[in-house]
C-alpha cells in the first residue's frame, strides 16, 4: 500500500497557506505540491524535519502507511 501524505490536513490545522510553508521551509511551491499530492517518490529527512519545525509536528503527523 502506498505512504499518504496528511500535509493538507496539518496546513489547515496550522492555518496556513502552502506558498506560507514552501517560503518558510524553504522548498519551491512546485515540489512542495508534488509532497502534497503523493506525487513524490522521496523525502530528505532534512526536507521533512524544516516541515515538522514550522508546523510543530511529527513526521507520523504528516507521513502515514496504508493498510
Amino acid at each position: 500500500m502506498p505512504i499518504i501524505v496528511n500535509l493538507d490536513v496539518m496546513l489547515a490545522r496550522r492555518k496556513m497557506s502552502l506558498s506560507e510553508l514552501a517560503e518558510q521551509v524553504d522548498i519551491t511551491l512546485s515540489n512542495l505540491s508534488i509532497l502534497k499530492t503523493g506525487k513524490a517518490k522521496a523525502i530528505r529527512f532534512s526536507t521533512l524535519e524544516k516541515i515538522c519545525e514550522v508546523l510543530d509536528c511529527q513526521p507520523a503527523d504528516i507521513l502515514e502507511y496504508g493498510k
